[in-house]
């Protein structure tokens, strides 16, 4: 299939995302099969994306961003997801996890740490999850104590992305009372005395995407890595997650159009009946809705994208196309798997492994029944 064509706001944005077409070709899908298949997490080609300046883009140049416009990053994002999703997937929860620090750190923590975070030389996570409390993220239970110049810290957090592989760590935690005001946002390095990754989750999809539950076990952050003020954390995390949900968004959109580019593929080559199966009126109009649906999400998430770069509001458009995109996505993946029929089934063909991940995509930063309150709060309150 041809590249998707887009309308971008500059020559530069153009040179990026010709940037990225090439290194997906060249450096990330040939290698999406096999490394899913061994569950290997791909370092590496995180630092080839900080080398090419792909891994700070919506952040200034000041500390090493590239001062892209939110449309821009998030059209990146999508073209790896296309490639390979733990890669796209990956860039987006890495940009998150540097939202803290760039929208709250002082300008001695930026200066200290931003640089090597947007380099690409260090690799984030973003621990907000617990065992306990998912979706109400405020429950979260995970507690910081101050001791002279440290926070020490006791408790899990689940479900993190990156987490055994990841240099940083954003730990959101509770510091004082109970409910959203009592979270703070702590970032600790991976090399935290008493922060310890456990065994990585055993996933259905996204194998070379490492998730593990990180264990904090007296683990002592120096007061100095606090972001923000105390008390500050839950409001930091839902800030970081606005922007979040777009990049979950760009990369379900990555994946729908894989998926859709491999149906249409083998439609035009198989051949039943004397003719190509895409020339059946019953297939044909499968791949219309397909790619009608791509369009779609591909405008909803840019329309907000826009929006955020003009300064509105956008949360509540966020869930939208967090809702909407991840819905495609599993629509798409499902029908690819059926215009392939039995080819669609086995791991010879990349059909079923796009299904597998475009599952997640409904599940992580936030889910989207709760997708489905933010917006339904939006209209009522």
């Amino acid at each position: 299939m041809p590249p998707v064509v887009r309308s971008l706001p500059s020559a530069e944005a153009e040179e990026l995302l010709a940037l990225t077409r090439d290194l997906v070709e060249r450096e990330v899908a040939p290698r999406a099969a096999e490394m899913e298949a061994q569950s290997a997490f791909p370092r590496e080609l995180f630092r080839t994306l900080g080398k090419a300046g792909l891994l700070g883009l919506p952040y200034d140049e000041e500390h090493g961003g590239a001062a892209q416009p939110y449309e821009v990053y998030l059209q990146v994002l999508e073209e790896l997801s296309r490639g390979w999703l733990a890669v796209g997937l990956g860039a987006s929860v890495h940009t998150l996890s540097c939202f803290p620090l760039y929208a709250y750190g002082t300008a001695e923590q930026k200066d200290r740490w931003l640089p090597d975070m947007l380099g690409g030389e260090l690799l984030g996570a973003y621990c907000l999850s617990e065992a306990g409390s998912g979706s109400d993220a405020a429950g979260l239970q995970t507690r910081g104590v101050l001791d002279g110049d440290a926070w020490v810290v006791d408790g899990a957090k689940a479900w993190v992305t990156h987490g055994g592989e990841a240099d940083f760590y954003n730990l959101m935690v509770r510091t004082g009372e109970a409910g959203a005001k009592g979270i703070s946002c702590l970032l600790a390095e991976s090399s935290t005395p008493g922060l310890q990754p456990q065994a990585p989750e055993k996933k259905m999809g996204m194998r070379s995407s490492t998730t593990a539950t990180i264990q904090l076990d007296a683990a002592r952050v120096p007061a100095d890595r606090m972001l923000g003020e105390p008390g500050q954390g839950f409001r930091i995390a839902m800030s970081a997650l606005d922007g979040g949900r777009l990049g979950i968004a760009a990369c379900a959109v990555g994946v729908a159009q894989a998926a859709m580019d491999t149906a249409v593929d083998y439609a035009k080559e198989r051949k039943q009946f004397g003719q190509r199966i895409a020339d059946f009126q019953g297939l044909s109009f499968m791949l219309a809705d397909m790619a009608t649906q791509v369009e779609a999400a591909r405008a909803l998430y840019l329309s907000t994208a826009r929006r955020r770069d003009a300064g509105q509001p956008f949360g509540p458009q966020a869930a939208m196309s967090k809702l909407f995109a991840t819905d495609t996505a599993m629509r798409v993946t499902i029908d690819a798997v059926q215009v392939l029929g039995g080819y669609g089934y086995v791991e010879d063909f990349p059909a079923e492994r796009y299904l597998r991940e475009a599952k997640v995509l409904q599940i992580l930063e936030g889910t989207n029944q709760v997708q489905r309150v933010v917006i339904g709060r939006s209209l009522t309150s």
